[in-house]
């Protein structure tokens, strides 16, 4: 086999391998950050309640965005200043629940992590939502009657079986590569003996049998001269 071949049977499973880092979220406009996919829809809308909001990351299959630890409000904050160009104010997907009277996250996941920079005691929370503060990344409280927004932050779970998969296609990927070259090089080797073994010639069990010390002509003397010796008797 060319040595030249071997780089181009690996090109295909490299692709595969990349293709399947890639598949977890839906697009190349989604990023991913450990177990979700976010989004930065920049499109500046009209609307009349919060859930106009939210219907426009229901309509791409994820929800408002939820934060739950400084990790995630860390990746948020960095990608909306250096790749999204958000604004300065992103409504996050919270609303103050009056009936359990504390805030709860809209894709139903637990209030694990807060950070309020205006906190205050006895305040009236009626219809209260929340924003992240594009600038220091800290949340602040607001109406959740907006009239408008300039861009709507979305995030979506990887579903257990692509999450899956994303731990363990790194390993299966480069086990697959590490077998197909072993092979690749073993199938090399086969072919250069073979070649080698074309250029010097097969020896065959023919070729190897023990030749005769005398030529065509001399069997044939001797044996006229056995025959004469015959006659004589």
């Amino acid at each position: 086999m060319p040595r030249a071949a071997l780089p181009a049977l690996l090109l295909p499973l490299l692709g595969l391998a990349v293709a399947a880092a890639a598949a977890d979220c839906p697009s190349s406009t989604w990023v991913q950050f450990q177990d979700s996919c976010y989004i930065f829809l920049q499109e500046a809308i009209k609307v009349e309640s919060i859930e106009d909001v939210r219907n426009q990351c229901t309509d791409h299959g994820a929800d408002m965005i939820s934060i739950h630890n400084e990790e995630e409000n860390a990746f948020i904050l960095d990608t909306l200043q250096k790749q999204w160009k958000g604004p300065d104010d992103i409504l996050l997907g919270m609303f103050f629940d009056t009936d359990d009277d504390s805030f709860k996250w809209f894709d139903k996941s637990n209030m694990t992590f807060v950070k309020w920079s205006d906190q205050e005691d006895g305040e009236d929370l009626v219809d209260t939502c929340a924003f992240l503060h594009t600038k220091t990344g800290d949340w602040k409280k607001g109406n959740c009657e907006v009239s408008s927004v300039e861009g709507t932050l979305c995030k979506a779970a990887i579903p257990y079986e692509k999450k899956y998969l994303s731990d363990n296609h790194i390993l299966i990927s480069a086990l697959v590569i590490a077998s197909t070259v072993i092979l690749t090089v073993l199938g090399a080797v086969v072919w250069f003996l073979y070649k080698r073994s074309l250029d010097s010639g097969f020896t065959t069990v023919f070729s190897a049998a023990p030749q005769s010390p005398y030529n065509d002509d001399c069997v044939l003397v001797v044996a006229e001269e056995n025959e004469y010796d015959v006659q004589l008797d």
